[in-house]
């Protein structure tokens, strides 16, 4: 396996492409179903396909109807925190907070009355 950092932009384009088409052809479905499922163009798609991915948009409706958009689940994810880490969260979180007593009063001379 190919270290990514060291591939150019036009190299990973074209190899996610190509396993857009592999995963399309895999499942037995035309470009012009896979276009119209998603709700992007024929043209689109074949671009797409290349490694010409213009549109992140048409990117992710091709990857959610071919049913590949769990490779983006760690940009998704929220970040994991140890015990530690949380715990100093929520004590900066509580103590930083805290309230002490209210600043207001009630004002009853603004309240309309009741039609009950």
């Amino acid at each position: 396996m190919d270290d990514v950092y060291m591939l150019a932009d036009a190299v990973i384009l074209s190899r996610i492409g190509g396993h857009l088409k592999a995963a399309r052809l895999r499942q037995n479905i035309t470009q012009q179903s896979l276009a119209d499922a998603a709700g992007v163009s024929l043209s689109s798609l074949k671009k797409i396909e290349k490694g010409e991915i213009g549109s992140f948009d048409s990117f992710l409706r091709v990857l959610r109807t071919l049913g590949k958009l769990d490779v983006l689940q760690p940009l998704v994810d929220d970040e994991q925190l140890s015990p530690s880490e949380y715990y100093h969260l929520v004590q900066s979180n509580t103590a930083k907070h805290q309230r002490q007593r209210a600043v207001g009063r009630l004002n009853n001379t603004d309240k309309e009355e009741s039609g009950w």
